[in-house]
């Protein structure tokens, strides 16, 4: 019986392994809203490091593009007025690790048009609650303003297991977007919740 729940575990873990590399194609997508908006290309070539490429549009002349180095690769991107201002704000999914299943979020936001500056996103194995069970297979998205992420909760393995083993629970974090010190911005939990994980 426990040979079988690590071998059906082995399994949904190599199918979703499959899933998500098929999914890493490379990004070209234009995103407008409010008062500007932004072309993210990636090619996604290399599942450790790749350029991600920013442009801003609809800002001021001067507002050139960026070309940032990332770890990773990118699954996808967002834009939305994330600190009120009028004006848009990006967000870029960027996947790393083995088998590209750690989601990490890099935030940009408009200062009204005439440059960029980004959003500091907070490492989750920084919080003690929130971390615990956390192997990976983020989701994210955008709601009304509020980030809201996603993933399964898995329980510590043993030193007889070496694959994780599914709780069948996930949580649900929402962060909003705060203004820091010095005109920066970043993103802070709201709230967290667990919930049944649907079959």
């Amino acid at each position: 019986m426990v040979f079988r729940k690590i071998y059906i575990t082995a399994l949904m873990c190599l199918f979703a392994f499959v899933a998500l590399q098929a999914q890493f194609k490379r990004v070209d997508t234009t995103m407008k809203a409010f008062k500007g908006g932004y072309r993210v290309y990636c090619t996604n070539k290399n599942p450790e490091k790749n350029n991600l490429t920013i442009t801003p549009i609809g800002f001021e002349a001067g507002v050139r593009e960026v070309t940032l180095e990332i770890k990773g690769r990118v699954l996808g991107a967002e834009v939305d007025d994330l600190n009120n201002d009028g004006f848009s704000d990006l967000v870029v999914y960027i996947y790393t690790g083995e088998g590209s299943v750690f989601g990490k979020v890099l935030g940009i936001y408009s200062a009204e048009n005439k440059g960029i500056r980004p959003i500091v996103f907070p490492d989750i194995m920084d919080d003690p609650k929130l971390k615990t069970g956390y192997k990976g297979h983020d989701t994210y998205s955008l709601v009304e303003g509020f980030l809201m992420r996603k993933f399964p909760i898995y329980r510590e393995a043993d030193s007889t297991k070496t694959i994780p083993i599914p709780s069948g629970m996930s949580r649900q974090i929402q962060y909003r977007v705060i203004a820091g010190e010095n005109e920066t911005f970043k993103f802070k939990v709201i709230r967290s919740f667990e919930f049944k994980t649907p079959q």
